[in-house]
């Protein structure tokens, strides 16, 4: 039995000729309403309908649900920001079509719908207020008069039916139809007092159907017009076709519409695209350039949008960026200019001063042990001024990069050996040197030198005896000594306390203090600075450690 979305005359029918029905006007449909091609579906028009097929059980909409939930569950890949900006035009465009091809499509198939209801609804009570059908009717004469009515339907012809208590007449070959549902049965015999016209749109086996239900009445005059039933009620069943006809004639031309429209709408999303992303590529491109020191690079802003105030912005941060990294390139210069003019100005005083300290360490001896003190005392600072004002220009000449290698090929142990002896490190107790014999590399002699004697006086000074020299290759051997090899490694350890972990990543810094509470140190503290600096111009690396077995442990790499 199909079901229906019931609509009828929500007037009251206050008379009519005499076995006829009302004479209402006013024409309904249910809110909300469906059309479906399923027995059970429903196929009506009204404010607030929608449109949509399925199989009068749910199935439909509970499929649409289920492939709604396993689209949710899949994960996005991410797009660039040009896909994502054409993509959320396209779905603006694609939200503004379907709106306004759903609100046309639902005011048209409301006006198509209404129109033959209401044609249908009005024709079929006219004809059924002309009648004059003698109570209780013959089966004959009332055929013929059902006969004389579906010829006369309008919009379209009708197939007409009449109850009357236990007799079924039809225009047909069938007494009933199944298109009447019960409901409308007991509409049309409800409210006896003020009987009204009903109607029905409904699905029977995929065909869309109008059914219509008027009762037959009688005026009776008793103080005014009443309206009272006879019993009889006359039935009119029309087809739909058409008009579902022209429901998916406008769904399809709303569906073949959109996409040329949204193939249109692609290209402005382009161009607005284009237009947003350009002044972010400068951006970025301005980005990369002040990244590679081009502090000089500036963004053409045109516009008083937000992304013009954004170049805006980020040229007067890179314009101050470029103003403070120019007064700090000028106080470096200005403090590495004074420290190179100052050490050079001290050279000559200070040449003076340890002549005259050299005499003086000589005669100390004669003097009195007060006048030797300070005269031992003052040697010994003024040699390390002397240190320190060389150290100061030695690290001058590595600022103006005019510090130049003079290499020679040379044998590493020997030139180990070398260094030792000349600062008379040669004590087995405090030095020991593991040389690897047959070493060979082009080294700066002099560099090397300092390079050596910086890290073995800096364990002697900070660290505990005994201090460990190896000089081995690496890089082709594992490290044995022998055979080809691509690394020069000298190493120097010691069994002090080692190096704080705060204080590791600070050792090679110009003046660094492991301790702050010292007032100076027992060398020029630049000592590493320089060793750090000379290593890089042989092109390698030197770092520091500790040793698992307690002590620090500074390593140098030169590529041979």
């Amino acid at each position: 039995m199909p079901r229906e979305e019931p609509g009828r005359d929500t007037r009251d029918l206050p008379g009519g000729t005499p076995y006829g029905s009302g004479t209402g006007d006013t024409y309904g449909s249910g809110t909300g309403d469906t059309y479906g091609s399923g027995t059970g579906d429903t196929y009506g028009s009204g404010g607030g309908e929608t449109s949509r097929r399925g199989d009068g059980n749910g199935n439909g909409e509970a499929a649409g649900r289920g492939r709604a939930a396993r689209r949710g569950r899949l994960r996005l890949r991410p797009f660039g920001l040009r896909t994502r900006l054409v993509l959320a035009f396209l779905l603006v465009a694609a939200v503004g079509c379907g709106t306004t091809a759903a609100l046309t499509y639902r005011a048209a198939r409301s006006a198509i719908l209404e129109q033959t209801q209401n044609t249908a609804v009005s024709a079929f009570r006219d004809q059924v207020d002309d009648l004059a059908v003698p109570l209780p009717p013959d089966e004959d004469s009332l055929r013929d008069t059902l006969l004389n009515l579906a010829g006369k339907g309008k919009p379209r012809p009708w197939r007409v039916y009449a109850e009357y208590g236990s007799l079924r007449v039809s225009s047909t070959d069938r007494p009933t139809s199944s298109v009447i549902t019960p409901e409308l049965r007991a509409r049309a015999h409800a409210r006896r007092d003020t009987p009204h016209t009903s109607f029905q749109r409904v699905v029977k086996n995929g065909v869309p159907y109008l059914t219509i239900a008027i009762p037959a009445v009688f005026i009776t005059r008793v103080g005014e017009e009443a309206a009272q039933p006879t019993g009889l009620v006359f039935y009119a069943v029309m087809e739909l076709r058409e008009e579902e006809a022209d429901v998916e004639a406008m769904v399809t031309a709303a569906r073949d519409g959109a996409l040329p429209a949204l193939a249109i709408a692609l290209v402005p999303a382009l161009i607005a695209s284009r237009g947003v992303l350009r002044p972010v590529r400068e951006l970025r491109r301005a980005a990369h350039s002040m990244g590679r020191g081009r502090l000089d690079t500036r963004i053409h802003a045109k516009g008083s949008d937000e992304l013009a105030d954004l170049a805006r912005t980020f040229n007067e941060s890179a314009a101050e960026l470029e103003r403070s990294v120019a007064e700090l390139r000028r106080a470096e210069a200005r403090a590495r200019r004074f420290a190179s003019d100052v050490s050079h100005e001290l050279r000559t005083p200070l040449a003076g001063m340890l002549a005259v300290t050299e005499v003086l360490d000589e005669d100390a001896e004669g003097l009195d042990s007060d006048t030797a003190r300070a005269v031992r005392l003052i040697s010994a600072e003024t040699v390390k001024l002397a240190v320190l004002v060389e150290d100061l220009m030695e690290i001058s000449r590595f600022d103006a990069r005019a510090a130049e290698l003079h290499t020679d090929e040379v044998d590493v142990a020997d030139c180990v050996r070398k260094t030792l002896i000349s600062r008379r490190w040669t004590d087995p107790g405090q030095v020991h040197a593991a040389l690897g014999e047959g070493i060979r590399a082009r080294l700066d002699p002099r560099r090397f030198d300092v390079v050596v004697a910086n890290l073995v006086g800096n364990a002697l000074r900070h660290g505990r005896p005994l201090v460990t020299v190896r000089v081995y290759t690496d890089g082709g051997d594992g490290g044995d000594g022998t055979g080809e090899a691509g690394v020069l490694v000298v190493q120097v350890s010691d069994r002090g306390p080692g190096i704080h972990p705060d204080v590791l990543p600070h050792v090679f810094e110009r003046f660094y203090k492991a301790d702050p509470a010292r007032a100076r140190s027992a060398g020029s503290g630049l000592g590493l600075a320089i060793t750090q600096e000379n290593v890089r111009l042989h092109g390698g690396t030197v770092e520091a450690a500790n040793h698992p077995a307690g002590g620090a442990v500074f390593t140098v790499r030169i590529p041979l």
